[in-house]
Parts: C-alpha cells; structure tokens; sequence
C-alpha cells in the first residue's frame, strides 16, 4: 500500500489517498474505493485489497479530511456510530463529489494502468457512487446499499456510462417506497442495472460487518466483477 496527496479542485489544500497495486503487473484499469460513514478503516481496506487480488489498482481517497482526516472507525460500538453519523451530518456531499472527481482524474494517470477508472462505494460511499454516475465521467460505477437514493432519482437521466446499483430488501436506512422509486426510475435507463438482494439488512458486504451475509455478498461481488472486467478490462 502506498499513501499519495492529490490536490482539491477548490484550491482548499491536499488529502490523502491509498493506492493498493495488484501483486502481478496488469493492463487493467484503477478502481476507485469510496468509503462509508467509518472512514478508511478494515472493512475498506480489504475490499482495496480484493480490488488489487482481481488485478487492478485501488484507490481509496480519504473523503472526511476536510473534518478530520484519517478517520478509522468500525460498527461494534456505540461512541463509534456516534462519531461516524456526526462525521456525515458535517460532510459536504459535494465537495466530496469533487474531491472524488480528482481521485478518478489522478487513478487515470497510474502508471501500469490503461487509463480506464471505476468507482465501487458503500453506505455513504454508495450514495456518492450514485452520483459519481450522474456527475462525473468515470467508466463505471457500482453502489451498495447506498443512503437516500430517492433523492437521486431526477438526476438518472444523466446516467451514461453503466452502474450497478446494490439494494439490501430489509435497509434499515431505504424505507421500501426508496427502493421501489429507485427501482422505477432506473427502468429508464439502459445504462442502470439494480438487483434487490432478500432478507439482508443494510450492510451485508461490509467484511467482518455485524450484518454482513456470505450468500448475498458473494452474489453481489460476482455482479461487480464482472462488470469491472468487462469495463476496465
């Protein structure tokens, strides 16, 4: 793993971001890794990690830097929780787009890459994945159960490369009218595709999670290689 600096597009300073390469050189292109409300912790790590074993480079900027840079937390405890919701009640979504806009614009130079990039978030992650896909020319992008999609539903038209959109049935966060407004609006648009994983509860990939669920991850992480190999090659 290797920490690098990439400049804000607002002129505001530097955050740092972890560039995990793959163990043998490859041609494929960069993922981008956006974290949930825990920051750059375990669970994101390894899932930088699964990027770089499939034979690209991830990259995961840390997103909260702005607040406190170098945020590590987990879901076992109660002050943890506190602090990540306090961290994204305080977190501006778009700067956060902005700062992810100039993790895809760096990914894209790596070197041993093909300039080709993909964002995969989480949580909170997902939601900026979500409008990564509206908002930005990333190749590809991939959400899991990502928070307050709804609200994303006018911008879909804007959707013109392919994303992947992960929806756990039993979210506690997605209400069932979120997932069926989602589901609606992505029906539009041959460039979404949105799979409703049964009987799951909000975070069933997170690695080492309290609701992680093996069946349900396994599915999902299939869908998300396939397409990252088909799109960064």
């Amino acid at each position: 793993m290797e920490q690098v600096k990439i400049k804000a597009a607002d002129g505001s300073g530097e955050f740092s971001a972890f560039v995990y390469k793959p163990a043998q050189k490859a041609a494929g292109g960069a993922v981008v890794v956006i974290q949930e409300i825990f920051g750059v912790n375990d669970a994101l790590r390894a899932t930088c990690l699964e990027m770089a074993n499939m034979g690209f480079t991830a990259i995961a900027p840390d997103l909260f830097w702005r607040q406190e840079p170098g945020v590590d937390l987990t879901d076992k405890s109660e002050a943890e929780w506190k602090k990540a919701f306090d961290l994204f009640n305080g977190f501006d979504q778009d700067k956060g787009i902005e700062d992810l806009k100039a993790t895809v614009a760096y990914a894209r130079k790596l070197a041993g890459g093909n300039g080709k990039v993909a964002t995969i978030g989480f949580c909170l992650g997902g939601r900026l994945a979500v409008m990564m896909a509206t908002r930005s020319d990333a190749d590809a992008n991939i959400s899991y159960y990502g928070v307050g999609l709804d609200g994303l539903v006018p911008e879909f038209g804007n959707v013109t490369a392919p994303l992947l959109v992960h929806i756990a049935e039993k979210d506690e966060f997605s209400k069932p009218e979120i997932v069926a407004a989602v589901e609606a609006g992505a029906k539009g648009n041959r460039h979404i595709e949105t799979h409703v994983y049964p009987d799951v509860m909000h975070a069933f990939a997170r690695v080492n999670g309290v609701h992680y669920d093996a069946r349900a991850a396994t599915i999902a992480n299939g869908r998300s290689a396939a397409l990252l190999a088909q799109v960064l090659g």
